[in-house]
């Protein structure tokens, strides 16, 4: 799986999830239906079946936000997939031929602003921010750098709250569907005359535990793709800075003075020689 591209291992991650989530739940409705149709069998009666829609709607209004939070987690799942591929922040063409044209010195402040504003990725907008530095200190390079950095992490970071938002709302909502569907199976005690009648006070705390299985099932995948794209972020973030630091060397007024010496030697050993 780690020779798959982030993205895909990504995509790969959250489809495995989902397929575990999944099942996990057609465990538990299976266990369900299984407790339901004993006494229906010992009545003659017909087996009980349950569909996706029944099952939402016997939740309560509480499972209404808990898909919505799922739709969320799905949407945005995908954006930062798309959004966080090597090819889309780093892409290594442009870097490639940057960095070798600034080595040569075949490249104007003028031509490597234009072709930074051109690429627009975001490892781009880190080296323009150095190039509007070209030929000052390395401190001050290495400044305007980190500038852009943060400009760029911010950027990379969006979204990320949204599914940590995510995360942490739909295991409150799913509770509080527990809540009030315990409450309304204890106003049914108290008030239709079920005391005494367990299967009425188990149905109604198995409805109830629905919007607790359900928020679980969209939090937990929340949390882990959450943390993936962290990670995910902060990788690239670290490849940014390290490529941000050769740009450093070789457009500061250090680099620049370096290479005057360079070139007065070769000068100096050429007319020796």
């Amino acid at each position: 799986m780690y020779l798959l591209p982030s993205p895909v291992r990504g995509l790969v991650l959250a489809a495995a999830l989902a397929v575990i989530a999944t099942v996990a739940y057609g465990t538990v409705l299976a266990d369900q239906g299984a407790a339901d149709t004993e006494p229906a069998a010992a009545q003659g009666a017909s087996i009980p079946e349950s569909n996706l829609l029944e099952i939402i709607h016997s939740g309560g209004w509480p499972m209404y936000p808990i898909l919505l939070c799922s739709f969320i987690l799905l949407v945005f799942t995908f954006e930062r997939a798309i959004c966080l591929r090597r090819s889309h922040v780093i892409p290594r063409p442009f870097v490639k031929r940057f960095l070798h044209q600034l080595n040569e010195g075949t490249l104007t402040p003028e031509e490597a602003l234009q072709r930074c504003e051109e690429d627009g990725s975001a490892v781009a907008q880190v080296f323009e921010g150095a190039v509007r530095k070209w030929g000052r200190s390395a401190v001050e390079v290495e400044q305007a750098l980190i500038d852009a950095g943060e400009r760029v992490t911010n950027n990379l970071r969006r979204h990320l709250r949204v599914i940590n938002g995510v995360a942490t709302v739909s295991p409150l909502l799913g509770l509080l569907g527990t809540v009030v569907g315990m409450v309304q199976s204890f106003n049914g005690i108290a008030y239709d005359g079920a005391m005494g009648r367990a299967e009425l006070l188990a149905g109604g705390i198995a409805q109830a535990l629905l919007t607790t299985v359900a928020g679980l099932l969209v939090a937990i995948p929340a949390l882990i793709l959450h943390l993936f794209f962290a990670g995910c972020v902060d990788r690239r973030i670290i490849e940014i800075d390290a490529l941000g630091q050769e740009v450093v060397q070789l457009i500061s007024e250090d680099a620049g003075e370096m290479k005057r010496r360079k070139a007065r030697r070769s000068d100096s050993a050429a007319k020796a020689a």
